[in-house]
């Protein structure tokens, strides 16, 4: 469970089943609580990966080929975590939560929902026990 303010970004980290190469996944919440991919990074194309026609721009950074600015709404989307290896991990405010390492072929569901200031206030003092630890932004 991640606090997430609106415009804030998470990272889906993972390394391509049939290339073996790093892929980063860059998604936000706005504040109705819908979720966007807005960057994706890796290496180069790989089976399933590429521009989609008119969504975002492809840039170089580095070595990665990276498209920026899809701003493309996912909704609610089922990640099928990967065995150890493939390493899906959740990237957020300096945190690393290796969901391959915690849940190995489980199916963790990706969802958003506003939430009131008082719950917010709640859960600033009485974390949910799930939530990586860190420093609010």
């Amino acid at each position: 469970m991640l606090p997430l303010q609106p415009g804030e970004r998470f990272t889906v980290h993972y390394y391509h089943s049939v290339e073996n190469a790093p892929i980063w996944e860059v998604h936000s919440v706005d504040a109705a609580g819908r979720i966007y991919i807005e960057e994706e990074r890796y290496l180069k194309f790989g089976a399933g990966m590429g521009k989609m026609p008119g969504v975002g721009r492809m840039v170089m950074r580095g070595p990665y080929e990276v498209i920026t600015d899809m701003h493309q709404p996912t909704g609610d989307f089922t990640l099928r975590v990967g065995s150890p290896g493939v390493d899906h991990t959740i990237l957020w405010r300096g945190t690393a939560s290796n969901l391959s390492a915690m849940a190995p072929h489980q199916a963790v569901i990706f969802s958003a929902r506003p939430i009131s200031l008082l719950t917010r206030l709640w859960r600033r003092a009485w974390p949910h026990r799930d939530t990586p630890r860190t420093q609010e932004p």
